[in-house]
């Protein structure tokens, strides 16, 4: 059976298990649930698939949820107790697992497998808007703790060809994430200046340039000021890795969040609902 081709995202997930609550916080997230919803729509056809790549996850090594029906990890703290009895009962993918673990280390990058690994809200906060029903296999894969962003990129390398195998590679993260300064004016500016130069090194640079720029993200204005910490924007280098060669499309951005922090989310790749012809 053969597959279009699918495109990468990367996706600012937002906080904690929002789509499972009301109120205030909840609708904080509105655009971000309708730009969730509005990439289903894109994809136009179900996905074989899901492939999450986590900044909820490290391990020594690249890691692989394995199991037949992952459990959940609750990763946050401060929410209403139900929050920590919510399920997003989607089943994994063994085999799946086991494709992307082949496909890394026969590029040359230890990876090894996880079958009690359940799902953290880095996936299930995304895949809750997005296929509600919780009815297609979902596979995570951790990050390397060495954090090293030129080793992320070629992890996305060595798993593009799952794109052509039906299987969506996400990345989920943020593209600002400093936690003490998140709730004050504190965060404004850095989360521009820091979305300013993504939109620029996503959407506008070649994909050589784009590449060089990534590894050396530190480099950007006020970048370790949004991020003290890499980890929610890794994802974002395996998701370009895996689409080395195509454009970047913004597809949420949000200036207001929490009071003024700017957060957006990219497409890499066409999508496939546009490159269908037009009905006769």
């Amino acid at each position: 059976m053969t597959h279009t081709r699918l495109p990468t995202y990367f996706v600012s997930h937002g906080g904690g298990p929002w789509p499972y609550m009301e109120g205030e916080f909840r609708r904080a997230f509105d655009r971000l649930e309708q730009s969730l919803k509005d990439m289903r729509r894109e994809l136009a056809d179900t996905p074989k698939a899901v492939l999450v790549i986590s900044g909820h996850w490290e391990e020594p090594e690249f890691t692989v949820s394995s199991g037949e029906q992952p459990g959940m990890v609750y990763d946050y703290y401060g929410f209403a107790d139900y929050l920590y009895r919510i399920q997003y009962p989607a089943p994994g993918s063994p085999a799946l697992a086991s494709r992307v673990q082949q496909l890394l280390t026969g590029g040359g990058i230890g990876a090894r497998l996880d079958p009690t690994r359940g799902f953290d809200h880095g996936t299930f906060s995304i895949m809750k808007p997005m296929y509600p029903d919780a009815d297609i296999p979902v596979v995570q894969l951790s990050l390397n703790r060495n954090l090293d962003p030129a080793l992320h990129l070629e992890a996305g390398r060595l798993i593009a060809p799952l794109r052509d195998e039906g299987v969506l590679i996400v990345g989920s993260g943020l593209s600002y994430h400093n936690l003490r300064e998140m709730r004050d004016t504190r965060g404004i500016e850095p989360s521009r200046r820091f979305d300013a130069w993504l939109q620029q090194a996503l959407l506008e640079a070649s994909p050589e340039r784009r590449r060089e720029l990534l590894i050396r993200w530190a480099e950007a204005p006020l970048a370790r000021a949004a991020h003290p910490r890499e980890d929610h924007l890794l994802p974002l280098m395996v998701a370009v890795g895996a689409a080395e060669e195509e454009r970047g499309h913004c597809v949420y951005h949000k200036t207001d969040l929490f009071g003024g922090l700017t957060a957006s989310s990219f497409r890499f790749g066409d999508a496939p609902a546009a490159r269908r012809p037009l009905a006769a």
